[in-house]
Parts: structure tokens; C-alpha cells; sequence
């Protein structure tokens, strides 16, 4: 069994608590920094890596957003100049200018010349460039409109576009490899692309997720993520923003949009075992005054994954919007994506596995593969909005979406038998399809009454979950026996077409609600925000024949939300919240080992109390916040051998601690870190009582360093690390996933080539090959993937 060093298991944790609890000392120079004179030699070059340099050769740090300054270019700087000018010469033209805040320079977009005043200053300018929280991001909070992370009263995580071009991420786990509250339960090219668990809680793949803030049932699809602008997760429980939701959270991708500024690139990307993809990316604007905006993006990625299997991807996305008026905006999104993988790696079960222990560690190969396996999924989403500008202070909005999601997937299914690797192999062949219609009218707007200022958010919102599954799948159970260190040789081939499997409507679930909320402004300091959602929820069930189960309703379900904020200084906020929630009950795998096979379960109640802090400055940025929910247990129930049935019972209590920083130690060197401390329990009525939450692991840290190369202008390197504690497996905590630490090394260089702004990208997942067990679900684990190699690069055009 391959260990990894003792130094790699501790180093992510003692690096995470220094940097949390370590505040910087800036000194405070007697010039300002913008009018410091520097003997400057800076070449022309893209924009990003000419600010880069800048920096490190005036000493002085230079925070912007990365998405601001891509495709750009700079001219070259020779001579001695004040620190202002300099960036005056290189921001020419670009649609950014750059201000002082202390002793930082900012970059951000340009004011309009005709205004003195700004109500509020949109700046998405990060604490660190490669090492960020985001803080300053705007995230769709639901019903709570459009908000900056660090003025919300709930703890959140943003992934930039930037962000996921540089971590390679291929699966939903890999988005999140900075936060430490995300435990990754995902599967790259199989079923499980969309599980993840939160503090604990899995996401709820029904109801969880959510494309520019419109819902889409995620089993079986991994998103194109190059089509995106930034990901988004509100931690914790989401019912008045989002509705029905697990307490775990929200996860809402954002689509790129259309671009005042022109915007042409070419990627090209390669990746272990022989992954090529190609991505092109268009945006602008036509017609007179530039009315019509557009954005299009399309990818193709074939080749074979790191376990051997063949895999051919196929996605576009196309963003419209157009200026009907002065106060009247249209805008469209369409994603589309094909995706065909074979040879998919096997599930592997642990529901006849009677040693105290797992088997030893291996990774994820073609030896676990049985011949015939294969997932075939295709997805769509559509979505249109009309939005008018009432006057300077108050809008209205509507949109409406449909997702679709089609698979047909034929699987293996490993059942573990002892600790020396034998297994029994189940084979399968299913298909499903997946929809949802969604719309929504929302009113948002400002007024001042009583002297007080009241942030208004009020609406109305439908949405209609539609599953359709196969009549005539195949489940043959004991097809074959084989043992993990060996090939896999059972063999099950598909026949037929998906059409073949004769899809039936299996459930309907439909929810209608009513939400507002007011966020007043007691003073420039202290404010609080009440909100509440009324929600309608009626679910309908089929069996396979077409006999109507008993309908399930719910007809006036109420979700609210308070919170008070203090605004501790300008760029910090202490805040209190608590949130009520319900999300939609599991449905019970079609696994014959249940008793209540296919069931879909009662809805589940949840809330949750948190405490928190944020601060987003020049210098670093940090977030800590305490935390408890409270939620209906859900679990598995022995009945005998291979008996299980799903069930509903009593409590499970999660609380825990969550603290995050990042510091810039200079123009060349940032670190951050992040620490999730978790405490769970099956508390009164459960079977289970005192024991801990099956998927909770106790602890998990994070570390992350950038360096900005000073000889090579636009190197910059990156090194991270994120520890995974023990896990249990099972509710009644007989049986334990080990903890691991993942290890990644990358770096990314902005350069001229033949005069077009270009960026080179490489990435090493898993630097040290390590072999560990993932916790995926009660008695599901999953290998390790092994080490990964990404190149890519990027050239504007």
C-alpha cells in the first residue's frame, strides 16, 4: 500500500490555521504609492503579465480581476516614471483605470466621465492574484437578487473562469479544490458527475443546481465548464433564496455573456492518458450603438481518459442580448453538449463487505473495467429574459427555462466482499431523461422610508421536474466475480437503442411560490434582512405498468429567513443568520438489494443558525463563520442479507467551524488557506443516536502558494494541497474511508505570440500518484484517480 509522507499529511492543516490566524503589517510609506518613482524596463506584452511586472518591479501591489484584462495588451514602458503614469501608459485604451486604495494600486473599469458620484462601486478586484476568495464577486443568491460574497450573510465559494482554466478541473470535485467545507464525491465521466458533499450534507441532485440561477436536475451530466464565467456554491440551507433545496446548498453555474468589447480566442488542450480539446470563444457587440450583443462558444474533446476508456465531447453555448429600449433589455442563453464515454469506471459497493477494514488502496484503471461499459448523455438548456429599468432605483424581470437531459448508460457494479479485493459483479443497462420548466416575474428595488434605506426583493416563481425512466432495464445481478488487483473480465453489451428501453413518465414534481425580502439599512453600520417564501409542492408518481401512486402535497409550506449584518469597517462584516428549509426526499435506487426500490421519499426539514465574519481588502481577505443545521435523518436500514430498505428517521445534527484566508506577502508571493472543522451526529429518534453522520469527515484543510517569477515576466507557479479526514461509511460507523491529501503543482505564463496575446497552462493533479479510497455514498467508495498531466494555451485574437 503506497503511503503518502507523514510531512504532505500535516503540512495542509498547519498551513491553513497559520494563515487564517495571521494578519499582515503595512507599512505606511511617507510618498503615495502612486506618485513613487521607479527605473522601468517592460516589454510589450499581454496586459496581465505587463501589470504583474509592473508590480514587481515598483514593489507595490496591482489587484485585478483576471477576466478584465484577457486578450488585452500593453505597450512597453522604458524610463523612469511615476507608478500613476506607468499604468496610465498601460491601460490605454483598455476600459480600465486604476486607483489608489492605501497602499495598493486597483484596477478596475473606467467611470463614465459625466459622473462625480458612483452609488456603489462594482470592484471585483481580488485580495491576491492566483491565490483568491473571490470575495468581492456578485453571486445569485435566489430571491436575495444579485449580491457581492462579502455582503451576504451566508458563507459561499466563487470559482472564476480563470480559476478553472488554471486547476484543469475535469469534474465537479475538482472546482472546488481550495474550499476545505467541499468534500469530493464525484465521478468524472460517470452517474456520479454531480455528487458533492458540503459540511457534510451531499448535495441534492434533484434539486441542487441551478444554471444562471434556473434550475436543472444534474444525475449524469458534467457541464461543459469552459462555457462558463465563474461557479458559484451558497453553503448551507437555501429555502428562502432557491426553494426546495438541500441544506448542503445551492450550486449555480454562470454563463459567459455578451462582451462590450470584442473578444476572439482559440484554446487548445491536452490531457493524460491522450486528451485533445479545442475550444473557440467569440463575443462582441453589433448594429448601431451596439445594440445586439452576442457570445458563442463551442469545444470538442476526444481521446482516451486516464483509465484507457474512449471518450468524444461535443458542446456550444450561445448568448444573445439586445437593447430594446433605453429601459427595456432582452438577453437568451442556449447550451447544448453530447458526451459519449466507454470503458467508465465501475461503482463499487460495500453492502455485503463483513472485514472492519478496506481493502488496500488502488487507483482508478482500466482493470476495474468489465467490457461493455459505457454512459451516452445528452443535455440542453434554453433560457430567455425581459428586463425594464422602472426608473434609477426599481426593475422588473421575468424569465423563463427548460433543461433536458437524456442517458443511456451501461454499468458495472462491483460488491466488495473482503478485504482481500474479491467482489461479485453486477451488470446493468438503463435509461432515463430528465426535464424542467421553470419561470419566475420578480420585482427588485431601493426606497428610503422613515429614514431608513430598504433593499426590496419580491416575486413569483413555477417550476415543473419532469423524470422519465426505463421500462425494460436490465439489472443481472452476480454476472460474474473478479477481485480488484486483477482484470476485470465480465462482460455485458448493450443492445438496442434507448428507445428499446421504452421510457415511461415515472414523476412530475411541481412547485409554485410567492418570496420577498427587505434588507433595511438602520444605518450606515447595522442592518437586517427578513425573508419568506411560500411554497406550493405537489409530487406524482407512475409505476412501471402506469398505475398512479398516492399524490404527495404540501400546499403552503413557509421558509423564512432573518439575519443581522454589521458592517465592522468598510471592507468587513460581521453577521447572523438563520434559515429555514425543505428539500425533496431521495429516490431510492432501483438496486433490487432495496425493499423500496424506485421509492422517491418525503420531503425533508432542515434549518440552520450561523455565525460569521468576512473581510475583502488589497492586502489579504479572510472569512470565518460558525455554524448548525438541524435535518431529518436519511438512511439505509439492514433487513436481513442483501436486505436494505431506505428510510426516514429522527435527526442528524451537523455543526462546525469554517475559516479561510489569503494574504499577498509581497508582488511576487501570495498563500492562502482554508480549515473546516465538523462535529455530526444521528441525534433523537434515528437508529443510529450518538453516532456519526455517514460522509461527514471531521476535518478537512486546505493550502494554496502562488509565485510570480520575477526573471520570466508572466510566470507564475502555483502549489496546493487540501486534506480529506476520516470519513464514515456506514451509519452505524462500523466501517471508515482513511484520510488522504491530494497534492497539485501548475503554472501559467502570459506571453506575445506573433504579436497576439497568448497564455500557456500546465497542471499536475495528484502530484505525488498517491492510491486512496474516496467516500462517494453509504457503502459506495471509489478509487483514486492517478496522476493527470493538462497542458493548454490560450491566443487572442
Amino acid at each position: 500500500m503506497h503511503q503518502t509522507p507523514s510531512f504532505f499529511r500535516r503540512a495542509p492543516l498547519a498551513l491553513a490555521l497559520s494563515l487564517t490566524f495571521a494578519w499582515p503589517l503595512v507599512a505606511q510609506a511617507q510618498t503615495p504609492v502612486d506618485d513613487r518613482v521607479s527605473q522601468l524596463a517592460i516589454a510589450a506584452q499581454p496586459l496581465g503579465a505587463a501589470l504583474n511586472a509592473l508590480s514587481a518591479a515598483t514593489g507595490v501591489p496591482i489587484a485585478f480581476s483576471p477576466e478584465w484584462v484577457a486578450g488585452k495588451m500593453a505597450p512597453a514602458l522604458q524610463g523612469s516614471l511615476p507608478l500613476g503614469q506607468a499604468l496610465a501608459l498601460l491601460l490605454a485604451d483598455s476600459g480600465l483605470e486604476a486607483v489608489r486604495q492605501g497602499e495598493t494600486m486597483v484596477v478596475q473599469p473606467q467611470r463614465p466621465r459625466t459622473e462625480t458620484t458612483l452609488r456603489s462601486v462594482e470592484v471585483a478586484a481580488p485580495a491576491v492574484y492566483g491565490v483568491t476568495q473571490n470575495l468581492s464577486a456578485k453571486v445569485g443568491a435566489g430571491a436575495l437578487g444579485q449580491v457581492t460574497q462579502k455582503d451576504t450573510p451566508f458563507s459561499s465559494a466563487v470559482i472564476s473562469n480563470e480559476q478553472i482554466l488554471e486547476q484543469a478541473s475535469q469534474k465537479l470535485g475538482e472546482l472546488f479544490i481550495q474550499d476545505a467545507s467541499v468534500s469530493d464525491n464525484s465521478g468524472t465521466y460517470t452517474a456520479w458527475g454531480t455528487y458533492l458533499t458540503v459540511r457534510g450534507m451531499e448535495l441534492d441532485w434533484q434539486g441542487s443546481y441551478r444554471i444562471d440561477g434556473q434550475p436543472f436536475l444534474g444525475y449524469t451530466v458534467t457541464l461543459p465548464y469552459e462555457h462558463f464565467e465563474q461557479v458559484e456554491l451558497l453553503k448551507g440551507a437555501t429555502g428562502f433564496m432557491y426553494g426546495f433545496g438541500a441544506p448542503g446548498g445551492m450550486l449555480n453555474y454562470v454563463t459567459k455573456k455578451p462582451t462590450d468589447d470584442t473578444t476572439r480566442s482559440v484554446s487548445l488542450g491536452y490531457s493524460a492518458n491522450s486528451i485533445a480539446r479545442g475550444t473557440v470563444d467569440l463575443g462582441g457587440r453589433l448594429g448601431e450603438d451596439g445594440a445586439l450583443g452576442y457570445r458563442f462558444t463551442a469545444t470538442h474533446e476526444e481521446g482516451d481518459t486516464a483509465n484507457g476508456g474512449p471518450l468524444r465531447r461535443d458542446s456550444l453555448l450561445l448568448a444573445l442580448d439586445a437593447r430594446l429600449s433605453e429601459r427595456l433589455s432582452w438577453d437568451f442563453q442556449l447550451i447544448y453538449q453530447d458526451r459519449l464515454a466507454k470503458d467508465t469506471e465501475p461503482s463499487i459497493t460495500l453492502f455485503s463487505y463483513t472485514d472492519g477494514h478496506l481493502p488496500a488502496e488502488i487507483r482508478n484503471s482500466d482493470k476495474l473495467v468489465g467490457p461493455g461499459n459505457y454512459m451516452d448523455n445528452q443535455f440542453g438548456f434554453v433560457s430567455t429574459g425581459l428586463r425594464y429599468r422602472l426608473n434609477a432605483d426599481w426593475t422588473a424581470s421575468t424569465r423563463f427555462s427548460q433543461s433536458y437531459s437524456q442517458t443511456r448508460r451501461n454499468e458495472s457494479v462491483l460488491n466488495l466482499q473482503n478485504a482481500a479485493g474479491d467482489y461479485v459483479n453486477d451488470r446493468s443497462d438503463y435509461g432515463e431523461r430528465y426535464q424542467y420548466r421553470y419561470w419566475d416575474a420578480m420585482l427588485q428595488g431601493r426606497s428610503v422610508l422613515g429614514g431608513m434605506a430598504h433593499n426590496i426583493v419580491a416575486g413569483v416563481s413555477w417550476q415543473k421536474q419532469m423524470n422519465d425512466d426505463a421500462r425494460n432495464w436490465v439489472y443481472n445481478a452476480g454476472a460474474g466475480t473478479g477481485n480488484l488487483h486483477q482484470q476485470n473480465t465480465v462482460a455485458y453489451y448493450s443492445s438496442g437503442s434507448l428507445g428499446d428501453l421504452d421510457l415511461y413518465r415515472s414523476a412530475e414534481v411541481t412547485q409554485k411560490a410567492v418570496f420577498a425580502s427587505d434588507r433595511i439599512e438602520l444605518d450606515p453600520r447595522w442592518s437586517v434582512l427578513a425573508g419568506v417564501r411560500w411554497t406550493h409542492f405537489e409530487r406524482r408518481s407512475w409505476t412501471a405498468a402506469g398505475v398512479a401512486n398516492t399524490p404527495y402535497k404540501e400546499p403552503g409550506i413557509i421558509t423564512p429567513t432573518v439575519a443581522l449584518m454589521y458592517k465592522l469597517a468598510d471592507d468587513s462584516t460581521a453577521y447572523a443568520s438563520y434559515v429555514e428549509s425543505l428539500q425533496q426526499g431521495g429516490t431510492v435506487s432501483n438496486n433490487p438489494i432495496y425493499t423500496n426500490a424506485g421509492e422517491v421519499l418525503d420531503p425533508l426539514v432542515s434549518k440552520q443558525w450561523e455565525l460569521g465574519v468576512k473581510k475583502d481588502s488589497t492586502h489579504w481577505s479572510g472569512t470565518a463563520a460558525l455554524f448548525r443545521v438541524e435535518k431529518t435523518s436519511e438512511y439505509d436500514e439492514s433487513c436481513g442479507v442483501s436486505c436494505l430498505t431506505r428510510k426516514q428517521s429522527g435527526k442528524s445534527v451537523f455543526q462546525g467551524l469554517e475559516l479561510g484566508a489569503t494574504l499577498r506577502l509581497s508582488s511576487l508571493w501570495s498563500v492562502g488557506g482554508n480549515l473546516m472543522a465538523l462535529d455530526t451526529e444521528y441525534a433523537s429518534g434515528s437508529d443510529y443516536e450518538g453516532k456519526r453522520v455517514a460522509g461527514a469527515p471531521r476535518l478537512v484543510a486546505t493550502a494554496q502558494v502562488a509565485y510570480s517569477v520575477p526573471q520570466v515576466a508572466g510566470l507564475q507557479l502555483r502549489l496546493g494541497a487540501k486534506y480529506t479526514g476520516k470519513t464514515p461509511l456506514r451509519p452505524d460507523n462500523s466501517l471508515d474511508v482513511d484520510g488522504y491529501t491530494l497534492v497539485s503543482l501548475g503554472a501559467s505564463y502570459d506571453t506575445l505570440v506573433n504579436g497576439h496575446a497568448t497564455t500557456f497552462r500546465a497542471n499536475i493533479n495528484n502530484l505525488l500518484d498517491d492510491k486512496y479510497w474516496m467516500y462517494q455514498y453509504a457503502n459506495y467508495i471509489k478509487a483514486g484517480e492517478p496522476r493527470t498531466f493538462n497542458l493548454s494555451a490560450t491566443v487572442h485574437f
